[in-house]
């Protein structure tokens, strides 16, 4: 895999040049993510990458904001919903300021070191994957409403492994023991892409996109082209995701 910390610069990038080509309005515009606009769906990427610019190094420990409720959705909300109501050019500049130097941040911890996020702690490439993952999943929710192109990239690959890779703590969030699952995923410049045991009982395959975009919850497995094949992979194409919970 590439580097996994120059694909998140790049990702940034990306995003970046959507960001900067809006129009007033389109910045007031409903987004994909529900109750949210567009100015919102960037603020809050802007203040998550805040928490990254300042780690809190940890052995065991994790990090959900203290806004008066439990789920880690909910906390997010209250940020927003604390901070809403600033120019569209000032949350852009909050977070550029912030995205562009997450990953020198995170290339600058020692060896070893983790990082408290969400309701875990993380390794700063794990986080560096995680950060990824949810800008990825929030371009989605600003490019898709507004008809916007976003192409996707062999940098998903990053997201895929992410979402298989946390596939047991899907399974412990429902109250179900892990399932092995090889997933054989086709990548959008039609190579391929394994991850697990090949002789593992349950197999997802299709387009690593449609995988990515399920883990995000922007699809459900039905629409998608992904087949689920054993007796658990059904239920791990309904529990994957690529965020935190």
């Amino acid at each position: 895999m590439a580097d996994v910390l120059d694909d998140l610069a790049a990702e940034y990038r990306q995003l970046d040049a959507v960001l900067a080509a809006l129009a007033p309005a389109q910045w007031s515009a409903p987004s994909g993510a529900a109750g949210w606009t567009v100015a919102d769906v960037v603020l809050h990427l802007a203040q998550s990458e805040e928490a990254v610019g300042t780690p809190a190094v940890t052995d065991t420990g994790a990090m959900l904001p203290s806004t008066g409720t439990t789920t880690v959705d909910g906390a997010m909300a209250d940020l927003v919903a604390a901070e809403r109501g600033a120019a569209p050019a000032d949350v852009l500049a909050r977070w550029r300021k912030a995205a562009f130097a997450t990953p020198d941040v995170l290339r600058s911890q020692p060896p070893g070191t983790r990082l408290a996020w969400v309701r875990t702690s993380l390794s700063p490439r794990t986080l560096a994957t995680t950060r990824l993952a949810e800008h990825w999943a929030h371009a989605q929710d600003i490019t898709v409403p507004l008809g916007i192109d976003y192409p996707d990239t062999a940098r998903i690959r990053h997201i895929a492994w992410l979402a298989h890779r946390t596939l047991p703590y899907a399974f412990s969030v429902a109250g179900r023991p892990a399932a092995p699952v090889f997933c054989d995923l086709t990548a959008p410049d039609g190579t391929r892409w394994t991850f697990g045991d090949p002789a593992a009982p349950n197999r997802i395959t299709g387009p690593a996109a449609d995988f990515c975009r399920v883990g995000a919850r922007r699809l459900t497995p039905e629409q998608t082209a992904l087949r689920a094949e054993g007796p658990e992979a059904a239920d791990a194409l309904r529990l994957v995701r690529n965020y935190a919970a």
